[in-house]
C-alpha cells in the first residue's frame, strides 16, 4: 500500500513514477469515455486534469496494448511497449490497404473525413483503424478531449521511433521489475492478467530475473531481491482506509480472475446468489488494504443501479457507514439500497 500511494498520497515527482510503473495508464471503468487516465485516490491533486494537460502537451501518447485495449504511455517507452504488443499485419485486407494508404496519402484525416472519401460506414472503418493501431501503422493524436482526431502515419508522428529496438524478452524483463516493485509480490497469472501475454512468456522472463540475482523466489511467487532483505526488518503501521476500486485500477487489473471468482464466493457466504436484481460488480472494495467486497449492481450511461453491498469482513456492520461513504464517493454522491441485502 505504501509503493501504492493509498497509505499516503503522492506529489507530482511521486506520482509520475507511480505511473511510469503502471502503465498502460487507463482511465476511470465506464463512466470515463473520452477523459485521460487516472490513477485514483493515489495523488494529492486532481490526476485527471493533471494528465489532460500531460495529454495537451503529448507527454501521454494513446494506443493499443494489453489485449488491444486502449490505454496510455510516455512517449519515452513507446519503444518499450511496441517491443510487448506490436502485432504485424502480415495479411491485409483490401479495407486495411484502402485505409492505410489513404492516410499515407492525404493524413492526417479524421473518421469522418475517411468515410466522406471511401464511402465505407463507421461501423466498417473503426475496425480497421484499430487493426492498423495494433500494427503500429497508424497513430490517433487524442491531446485533448475532442472526438473529431486526427490519424496519422504511425512513423511519420514518430520518425525517431524503432519498432524494433527491443524483443519482447527484454521487454518484458524491463516492466516485470517495474511490476515488481509496485506489486511487492507477485506471481504469473497477476502479470498476465495485467499485461495480458502468454504466463509461459512471462514465467520465463521472471526466471531469468532471478537466475541475474534482481529477483527472488518467494511464497510461490517473485519480489526484488532488495525487497527481500529490506522486508527482513520491515515494521509496516497499520492501515485503516475503504477505498472503491473501479475496475480499470491497477490494483482490480493485476487480480481480476481471483476477484471476479471472490465476488461469487461472497454473494454465496451472504446468501445472496440468488436476489432478484442485478449483481455486477461495479467496483470492489479495497478495505485496509485488502480487497474485501464489492459494490454490485448494472451498469448504466449515467448513475449505475446500486444495488448492493456485499462485505466479507467479520465486522462488516461496524463498517458500513465508512464503506458506504466510499461507494457514494465514487458514484456522485449516490448511495447504494442495500447493504449486505438489507436495505437502507
Amino acid at each position: 500500500m505504501e509503493r501504492q500511494f493509498l497509505s499516503r498520497k503522492a506529489n507530482e515527482t511521486e506520482y509520475l513514477q507511480l505511473y511510469r510503473d503502471m502503465q498502460p495508464g487507463q482511465n476511470v471503468y465506464w463512466n470515463g469515455f473520452g477523459e485521460p487516465p487516472s490513477v485514483t485516490f493515489r495523488a494529492d491533486f486532481n490526476d485527471i486534469e493533471f494528465n489532460r494537460e500531460q495529454q495537451a502537451r503529448r507527454e501521454l501518447i494513446k494506443g493499443r496494448f494489453a489485449g488491444g485495449n486502449l490505454g496510455w504511455i510516455e512517449p519515452a517507452d513507446l519503444e518499450l511497449f511496441a517491443a510487448l504488443y506490436h502485432k504485424p499485419l502480415k495479411n491485409p485486407t483490401e479495407k486495411n490497404l484502402r485505409i492505410f494508404e489513404l492516410i499515407e496519402r492525404e493524413g492526417p484525416l479524421s473518421i469522418q473525413q475517411m468515410k466522406e472519401e471511401t464511402g465505407m460506414l463507421v461501423k466498417e472503418i473503426t475496425p480497421v483503424l484499430h487493426r492498423l493501431q495494433e500494427a503500429f501503422l497508424i497513430y490517433e493524436d487524442q491531446y485533448d478531449g475532442g472526438w473529431d482526431r486526427g490519424w496519422y502515419k504511425f512513423s511519420e508522428f514518430f520518425p525517431n521511433v524503432d519498432l524494433r529496438k527491443n524483443t519482447r524478452r527484454e521487454a518484458l524483463k524491463i516492466v516485470l521489475q517495474r511490476f515488481a516493485f509496485r506489486q511487492v509480490l507477485f506471481d504469473a497469472a497477476m502479470a498476465k492478467s495485467f499485461y495480458k501475454l502468454p504466463e509461459k512468456e512471462i514465467r520465463t522472463a521472471a526466471d531469468e530475473l532471478v537466475s541475474g540475482g534482481v529477483l527472488t523466489e518467494s511464497d510461490g511467487g517473485y519480489l526484488l531481491k532488495s525487497d527481500f532483505e529490506f522486508l527482513q526488518t520491515y515494521a509496516p503501521e497499520p492501515l485503516r482506509f475503504v477505498y472503491a476500486m473501479h475496475r480499470n485500477d491497477f490494483l482490480y487489473k493485476s487480480n481480476e480472475q481471483v476477484l471476479k471468482e471472490n465476488v461469487g464466493k461472497w454473494l454465496a457466504a451472504a446468501g445472496l446468489s440468488g436476489v432478484p436484481y442485478d449483481h455486477e460488480p461495479l467496483q470492489y472494495l479495497l478495505i485496509d488494504g485488502e480487497f474485501c467486497g464489492a459494490c454490485v449492481g448494472h451498469f448504466r450511461n449515467g448513475p449505475y443501479d446500486l444495488n448492493d453491498v456485499v462485505c466479507c469482513l467479520p465486522d462488516s456492520e461496524s463498517r458500513r457507514d465508512e464503506i458506504i461513504s466510499a461507494v457514494a464517493a465514487v458514484n456522485f454522491g449516490k448511495n447504494p439500497q442495500r447493504f449486505m441485502g438489507n436495505p437502507l
